[in-house]
């Protein structure tokens, strides 16, 4: 391989051992022969399963190269493992739809963790080799090296530095920072507010108005949903935030019904 092509090369870290059975797992059919496909395994070092006829596709199949070609990426289930003789037997047709975008969303995040790791290692001029140690670890503890990056953005870099060094979990925590933004949560309810005003949908509305002023730090909306309903979500980035506001914004709004001539109570929904 030249110096051009090694470059080219993407940076992947490869499982140890074999997969479990049940298992969903990706890869890239190498052969395609009458009675089934060999599927190079993506995460697995130098692992190569087979997907017999009968597990391509529900129902007969005339050709199965109808259905598989040289070169395509599947997700397949492992229906048997055997190390002493080195097979493994695969399944396209038991993967849901569920289960295929989940497993190609997860690819797909974890080679954007390994990219970010070679990023990582290039600042600190670690040799790739020793990348993929470190990267083994990370697999070993967390699963996924894209899951060693959420922990690190949602629990700080401490979470990696007996496994990767100080150095290297701060150049990490920098990139996760950057690329792996905290879910956010969600907490709601609803007002049933009455005035019997004759501009009492107005003293309504400017009651809501208060809602706003108190949306502090969180994204907010309040929809009608029949009078006397009017349902308020608040958004935040962890519940602790999000029940303040929601708490303030509710006397805020009960307090200025009232104060308006109005009546008010709060009933709180779950999400």
């Amino acid at each position: 391989m030249s110096e051009k092509d090694k470059k080219q090369e993407k940076f992947i870290i490869k499982r140890d051992g074999y997969p479990s059975k049940g298992e969903v797992v990706i890869g890239t059919v190498t052969r395609v022969l009458d009675f089934g496909a060999f599927v190079s395994l993506d995460e697995y070092e130098n692992k190569e399963g087979l997907v017999h006829i009968s597990e391509v596709a529900p129902g007969w199949i005339k050709d199965i190269r109808d259905y598989v070609k040289k070169g395509q990426k599947v997700v397949c289930k492992v229906l048997d493992v055997n190390p002493k003789r080195g097979h493994i037997d695969l399944s396209i047709k038991d993967v849901n739809e569920r289960q295929k975008r989940e497993k190609i969303l997860q690819w797909k995040n974890e080679m954007k963790a390994f990219k970010w790791l070679e990023i990582a290692g290039e600042k600190l001029g670690i040799d790739k080799k020793e990348l993929i140690k470190i990267g083994k670890k990370l697999i070993k503890t967390f699963d996924t090296v894209y899951g060693a990056f959420e922990e690190i953005a949602f629990e700080g870099e401490e979470v990696v530095v007996d496994i990767v060094g100080e150095k290297l979990a701060k150049t990490m925590a920098e990139i996760a920072k950057e690329n792996i933004k905290p879910p956010k949560v969600k907490v709601r309810g609803y007002f049933e507010l009455r005035s019997n005003a004759p501009d009492g949908i107005e003293r309504i509305k400017k009651a809501l108005m208060e809602a706003y002023k108190q949306a502090k730090n969180v994204e907010m909306k309040i929809e009608y949903i029949g009078a006397p309903r009017y349902r308020v979500t608040v958004e935040a980035e962890d519940y602790k935030i999000a029940e303040k506001a929601l708490k303030n914004i509710t006397n805020a709004v009960l307090k200025a019904i009232k104060k308006l001539g109005g009546v008010g109570n709060f009933v709180r929904e779950q999400v």
